[in-house]
C-alpha cells in the first residue's frame, strides 16, 4: 500500500472532508466510525503543525458538514 497521509492531509487542509473520509476508509478499512476518530484525530494534528495551511478558520471548519 502507499502512503496515503500526504493526500489525506491535503484535502483535511483544503476543508475536502468527504474526500479525506472516503480515502481514511479505503486505504486503512476503516468503518465510518473509525474514519471520523481517525479524521479528527489527523486535523487536530495538523492545526497544531500546519496551521498557515488551512484554507478556513477553525471556527468555520465543518460548519454546515452533515454527514
Amino acid at each position: 500500500m502507499t502512503d496515503r497521509w500526504p493526500e489525506i492531509d491535503e484535502n483535511i487542509v483544503r476543508h475536502r472532508i468527504m474526500s479525506a473520509m472516503m480515502i481514511l476508509r479505503e486505504a486503512f478499512g476503516y468503518g465510518v466510525r473509525e474514519a471520523i476518530d481517525a479524521f479528527d484525530a489527523r486535523y487536530r494534528l495538523l492545526r497544531e503543525t500546519r496551521p498557515d495551511d488551512f484554507t478556513v478558520s477553525s471556527e468555520e471548519y465543518g460548519r454546515h458538514f452533515y454527514s
